[in-house]
Protein backbone atom coordinates (compact mmCIF):
# COMPACT_ATOMS: atom_id res chain seq x y z
CA UNK A 1 0.00 0.00 0.00
CA UNK A 2 1.50 3.33 -1.10
CA UNK A 3 2.08 6.13 1.39
CA UNK A 4 -0.42 9.06 1.38
CA UNK A 5 0.55 11.92 -0.95
CA UNK A 6 -1.18 15.09 0.31
CA UNK A 7 -2.31 17.68 -2.23
CA UNK A 8 -4.28 19.99 0.10
CA UNK A 9 -4.06 20.46 3.86
CA UNK A 10 -6.23 22.52 6.19
CA UNK A 11 -5.00 22.89 9.75
CA UNK A 12 -7.07 24.35 12.62
CA UNK A 13 -9.23 26.42 10.28
CA UNK A 14 -11.85 28.65 11.90
CA UNK A 15 -14.31 30.82 9.96
CA UNK A 16 -16.71 33.32 11.45
CA UNK A 17 -19.58 35.40 10.09
CA UNK A 18 -19.11 38.89 11.49
CA UNK A 19 -22.73 39.69 12.24
CA UNK A 20 -24.37 40.64 15.52
CA UNK A 21 -23.91 38.35 17.34
CA UNK A 22 -20.99 36.67 15.47
CA UNK A 23 -21.60 33.17 14.08
CA UNK A 24 -18.77 30.64 14.34
CA UNK A 25 -19.46 28.60 11.20
CA UNK A 26 -16.24 26.53 11.15
CA UNK A 27 -14.43 25.65 14.36
CA UNK A 28 -10.80 24.51 14.40
CA UNK A 29 -11.14 22.08 11.46
CA UNK A 30 -8.19 20.06 10.17
CA UNK A 31 -8.42 17.99 6.97
CA UNK A 32 -5.99 16.46 4.50
CA UNK A 33 -6.88 15.61 0.90
CA UNK A 34 -4.55 13.10 -0.75
CA UNK A 35 -3.64 13.20 -4.41
CA UNK A 36 -6.19 11.41 -6.60
CA UNK A 37 -8.64 10.50 -3.82
CA UNK A 38 -12.27 11.36 -3.20
CA UNK A 39 -12.82 12.86 0.25
CA UNK A 40 -16.48 13.03 1.20
CA UNK A 41 -17.65 15.84 3.49
CA UNK A 42 -21.01 14.97 5.02
CA UNK A 43 -23.37 16.79 7.35
CA UNK A 44 -26.75 18.45 7.60
CA UNK A 45 -27.58 21.79 6.00
CA UNK A 46 -26.01 24.68 7.90
CA UNK A 47 -23.23 22.65 9.51
CA UNK A 48 -20.45 24.61 7.75
CA UNK A 49 -19.56 22.32 4.82
CA UNK A 50 -19.83 24.93 2.07
CA UNK A 51 -18.27 27.65 4.22
CA UNK A 52 -15.23 25.42 4.78
CA UNK A 53 -15.00 24.70 1.03
CA UNK A 54 -15.16 28.40 0.20
CA UNK A 55 -12.44 29.05 2.76
CA UNK A 56 -10.16 26.39 1.26
CA UNK A 57 -10.60 27.98 -2.17
CA UNK A 58 -10.35 31.59 -0.89
CA UNK A 59 -13.86 32.42 -2.07
CA UNK A 60 -15.19 33.80 1.22
CA UNK A 61 -16.93 37.15 1.04
CA UNK A 62 -17.92 39.56 3.81
CA UNK A 63 -19.26 39.09 6.42
CA UNK A 64 -17.44 35.71 6.38
CA UNK A 65 -13.86 35.86 7.66
CA UNK A 66 -11.24 33.20 8.28
CA UNK A 67 -10.14 33.90 11.84
CA UNK A 68 -7.54 31.18 12.32
CA UNK A 69 -5.61 28.29 10.84
CA UNK A 70 -3.69 27.64 7.65
CA UNK A 71 -4.38 26.11 4.23
CA UNK A 72 -1.49 24.66 2.24
CA UNK A 73 -1.58 23.41 -1.35
CA UNK A 74 1.10 20.85 -2.15
CA UNK A 75 1.81 21.35 -5.85
CA UNK A 76 2.80 18.41 -8.06
CA UNK A 77 6.15 20.12 -8.69
CA UNK A 78 7.03 19.85 -4.99
CA UNK A 79 6.20 23.44 -3.95
CA UNK A 80 4.03 24.19 -0.93
CA UNK A 81 1.70 27.14 -1.51
CA UNK A 82 0.36 29.10 1.47
CA UNK A 83 -3.18 29.66 0.20
CA UNK A 84 -4.10 32.13 2.96
CA UNK A 85 -1.19 34.40 2.01
CA UNK A 86 -2.15 34.63 -1.67
CA UNK A 87 -3.54 37.87 -3.03
CA UNK A 88 -3.99 39.70 -6.32
CA UNK A 89 -2.37 38.00 -9.31
CA UNK A 90 -1.14 35.12 -7.17
CA UNK A 91 -4.66 34.26 -6.01
CA UNK A 92 -6.04 34.68 -9.53
CA UNK A 93 -3.42 32.28 -10.89
CA UNK A 94 -4.16 29.77 -8.12
CA UNK A 95 -7.92 29.55 -8.54
CA UNK A 96 -9.23 27.37 -11.33
CA UNK A 97 -5.65 26.38 -12.23
CA UNK A 98 -4.76 24.47 -9.05
CA UNK A 99 -8.22 24.15 -7.48
CA UNK A 100 -11.58 24.46 -9.24
CA UNK A 101 -15.09 24.29 -7.88
CA UNK A 102 -18.45 23.00 -9.08
CA UNK A 103 -21.00 25.14 -7.26
CA UNK A 104 -24.36 24.03 -5.96
CA UNK A 105 -27.14 24.80 -8.43
CA UNK A 106 -25.76 24.83 -11.99
CA UNK A 107 -28.48 27.13 -13.35
CA UNK A 108 -27.52 29.80 -10.83
CA UNK A 109 -23.82 29.38 -11.61
CA UNK A 110 -24.11 29.80 -15.38
CA UNK A 111 -24.81 33.22 -16.88
CA UNK A 112 -28.27 32.90 -18.48
CA UNK A 113 -27.63 35.46 -21.25
CA UNK A 114 -24.22 34.19 -22.44
CA UNK A 115 -23.60 31.12 -24.56
CA UNK A 116 -21.73 28.11 -23.23
CA UNK A 117 -18.84 28.85 -25.61
CA UNK A 118 -18.46 32.42 -24.34
CA UNK A 119 -18.44 31.24 -20.72
CA UNK A 120 -15.74 28.63 -21.39
CA UNK A 121 -13.73 31.12 -23.47
CA UNK A 122 -13.88 33.55 -20.55
CA UNK A 123 -11.83 31.08 -18.46
CA UNK A 124 -9.12 30.99 -21.14
CA UNK A 125 -9.19 34.77 -21.62
CA UNK A 126 -8.56 35.23 -17.90
CA UNK A 127 -6.06 32.45 -17.23
CA UNK A 128 -4.52 31.77 -20.65
CA UNK A 129 -4.54 35.20 -22.35
CA UNK A 130 -2.09 34.10 -25.06
CA UNK A 131 -4.30 31.24 -26.23
CA UNK A 132 -5.49 31.51 -29.84
CA UNK A 133 -9.19 31.43 -30.75
CA UNK A 134 -8.62 28.19 -32.66
CA UNK A 135 -7.01 26.54 -29.60
CA UNK A 136 -9.81 27.80 -27.34
CA UNK A 137 -12.41 26.33 -29.67
CA UNK A 138 -10.58 22.99 -29.86
CA UNK A 139 -10.21 22.81 -26.07
CA UNK A 140 -13.87 23.75 -25.51
CA UNK A 141 -14.99 20.99 -27.87
CA UNK A 142 -12.64 18.55 -26.13
CA UNK A 143 -14.09 19.45 -22.72
CA UNK A 144 -17.69 18.90 -23.80
CA UNK A 145 -16.78 15.57 -25.38
CA UNK A 146 -14.99 14.63 -22.17
CA UNK A 147 -18.16 15.09 -20.10
CA UNK A 148 -20.43 13.39 -22.61
CA UNK A 149 -22.03 16.44 -24.27
CA UNK A 150 -22.16 17.02 -28.03
CA UNK A 151 -19.75 19.88 -28.92
CA UNK A 152 -22.53 21.47 -31.00
CA UNK A 153 -24.02 22.56 -27.66
CA UNK A 154 -21.31 25.21 -27.36
CA UNK A 155 -23.67 27.63 -29.10
CA UNK A 156 -26.49 26.89 -26.63
CA UNK A 157 -27.60 29.12 -23.77
CA UNK A 158 -28.14 27.65 -20.28
CA UNK A 159 -31.95 27.77 -20.52
CA UNK A 160 -31.77 25.53 -23.59
CA UNK A 161 -30.08 22.73 -21.62
CA UNK A 162 -31.50 20.14 -19.25
CA UNK A 163 -30.45 20.12 -15.59
CA UNK A 164 -28.07 17.23 -16.17
CA UNK A 165 -26.46 18.93 -19.16
CA UNK A 166 -26.01 22.17 -17.23
CA UNK A 167 -24.26 20.26 -14.47
CA UNK A 168 -22.01 18.56 -17.04
CA UNK A 169 -21.19 22.01 -18.44
CA UNK A 170 -20.13 23.13 -14.95
CA UNK A 171 -17.90 20.07 -14.62
CA UNK A 172 -16.39 20.78 -18.05
CA UNK A 173 -15.63 24.37 -17.03
CA UNK A 174 -14.08 23.18 -13.78
CA UNK A 175 -11.79 20.86 -15.77
CA UNK A 176 -10.79 23.53 -18.30
CA UNK A 177 -7.31 24.19 -16.87
CA UNK A 178 -6.57 20.63 -15.71
CA UNK A 179 -6.72 21.34 -11.94
CA UNK A 180 -5.25 19.01 -9.35
CA UNK A 181 -8.22 19.43 -6.98
CA UNK A 182 -11.93 19.79 -7.68
CA UNK A 183 -14.36 20.83 -4.95
CA UNK A 184 -17.91 19.69 -5.68
CA UNK A 185 -20.63 21.32 -3.59
CA UNK A 186 -23.71 19.07 -3.75
CA UNK A 187 -23.40 18.68 -7.55
CA UNK A 188 -26.48 16.46 -7.87
CA UNK A 189 -28.91 18.65 -5.91
CA UNK A 190 -32.29 19.19 -7.66
CA UNK A 191 -31.57 16.47 -10.25
CA UNK A 192 -33.73 13.38 -10.57
CA UNK A 193 -32.31 10.05 -9.43
CA UNK A 194 -31.44 8.76 -12.91
CA UNK A 195 -29.58 11.96 -13.83
CA UNK A 196 -27.83 11.94 -10.43
CA UNK A 197 -26.44 8.48 -11.12
CA UNK A 198 -25.22 9.59 -14.53
CA UNK A 199 -23.40 12.60 -13.05
CA UNK A 200 -21.82 10.46 -10.33
CA UNK A 201 -20.60 7.91 -12.88
CA UNK A 202 -19.16 10.74 -14.98
CA UNK A 203 -17.26 12.16 -12.00
CA UNK A 204 -15.83 8.75 -11.15
CA UNK A 205 -14.81 8.12 -14.76
CA UNK A 206 -13.12 11.50 -15.10
CA UNK A 207 -11.31 11.10 -11.79
CA UNK A 208 -9.92 7.74 -12.93
CA UNK A 209 -8.89 9.14 -16.30
CA UNK A 210 -7.43 12.51 -15.25
CA UNK A 211 -6.23 11.78 -11.71
CA UNK A 212 -7.53 14.88 -9.91
CA UNK A 213 -8.55 14.75 -6.25
CA UNK A 214 -12.12 15.55 -5.18
CA UNK A 215 -13.74 17.05 -2.11
CA UNK A 216 -17.37 15.95 -2.48
CA UNK A 217 -19.82 17.84 -0.27
CA UNK A 218 -23.29 16.47 0.43
CA UNK A 219 -25.73 15.55 3.19
CA UNK A 220 -26.22 12.17 1.48
CA UNK A 221 -23.95 9.93 3.55
CA UNK A 222 -24.94 6.63 1.85
CA UNK A 223 -23.88 8.06 -1.52
CA UNK A 224 -20.54 9.15 -0.06
CA UNK A 225 -19.97 5.66 1.32
CA UNK A 226 -20.41 4.34 -2.21
CA UNK A 227 -18.04 6.75 -4.00
CA UNK A 228 -15.52 8.05 -1.43
CA UNK A 229 -12.13 6.81 -0.31
CA UNK A 230 -12.43 8.67 3.01
CA UNK A 231 -15.26 10.55 4.71
CA UNK A 232 -15.32 13.39 7.21
CA UNK A 233 -18.57 13.99 9.11
CA UNK A 234 -19.27 17.59 10.09
CA UNK A 235 -21.59 18.86 12.84
CA UNK A 236 -22.03 22.45 14.03
CA UNK A 237 -18.82 23.62 12.39
CA UNK A 238 -16.62 20.76 13.61
CA UNK A 239 -15.35 17.48 12.19
CA UNK A 240 -16.78 14.92 14.62
CA UNK A 241 -15.61 11.77 12.83
CA UNK A 242 -13.26 10.85 10.00
CA UNK A 243 -12.32 7.50 8.47
CA UNK A 244 -12.41 5.33 5.39
CA UNK A 245 -15.78 4.80 3.75
CA UNK A 246 -15.85 1.24 5.03
CA UNK A 247 -15.04 2.32 8.61
CA UNK A 248 -17.78 4.93 8.57
CA UNK A 249 -20.27 2.40 7.24
CA UNK A 250 -19.39 -0.62 9.37
CA UNK A 251 -18.11 0.87 12.63
CA UNK A 252 -19.31 4.47 13.04
CA UNK A 253 -18.08 5.92 16.33
CA UNK A 254 -19.95 9.18 16.79
CA UNK A 255 -23.64 9.20 17.66
CA UNK A 256 -24.36 11.80 14.95
CA UNK A 257 -22.79 9.56 12.28
CA UNK A 258 -24.98 6.69 13.44
CA UNK A 259 -28.06 8.89 13.20
CA UNK A 260 -27.12 9.99 9.69
CA UNK A 261 -26.78 6.37 8.62
CA UNK A 262 -30.06 5.34 10.22
CA UNK A 263 -31.97 8.25 8.68
CA UNK A 264 -32.08 6.54 5.28
CA UNK A 265 -34.62 3.77 4.69
CA UNK A 266 -33.41 0.22 4.20
CA UNK A 267 -34.17 -1.69 1.01
CA UNK A 268 -34.50 -4.88 3.04
CA UNK A 269 -36.93 -5.97 5.73
CA UNK A 270 -40.66 -5.86 6.08
CA UNK A 271 -42.69 -3.16 4.41
CA UNK A 272 -43.97 -0.51 6.78
CA UNK A 273 -47.54 0.75 6.94
CA UNK A 274 -48.72 4.35 6.96
CA UNK A 275 -50.29 5.16 10.29
CA UNK A 276 -52.38 8.28 10.85
CA UNK A 277 -50.94 10.23 13.79
CA UNK A 278 -53.19 13.28 13.67
CA UNK A 279 -56.50 14.56 12.38
CA UNK A 280 -55.08 16.45 9.38
CA UNK A 281 -53.93 14.98 6.01
CA UNK A 282 -50.19 14.50 5.88
CA UNK A 283 -49.90 13.63 9.56
CA UNK A 284 -48.75 10.08 8.96
CA UNK A 285 -45.64 8.07 9.68
CA UNK A 286 -44.28 4.72 8.54
CA UNK A 287 -44.28 1.89 11.10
Amino acid sequence: MSAPDPVLSARNVSIEYEVDPPVKAVRNVSLTLNRGEILGLAGESGCGKTTLAYGMNRLLKAPALMTGGEIVFHDRDGRDIDVVALDGDGLRAFRWDKISMVFQGAMNSLNPVISVRAQIFDIFDTHRPGMSKKDKQARAEELLTLVGVDPSRLTSFPHELSGGMRQRMMIAMALALDPQVMIMDEPTTALDVVVQRGIIREIMRLRERLGFAVIFITHDLPMLIEISDRIAVMLQGEIVEEGTAEEIYRTPQHEYTKKLLSSFPSLKGERGDFVRTGSQPGQEEIR
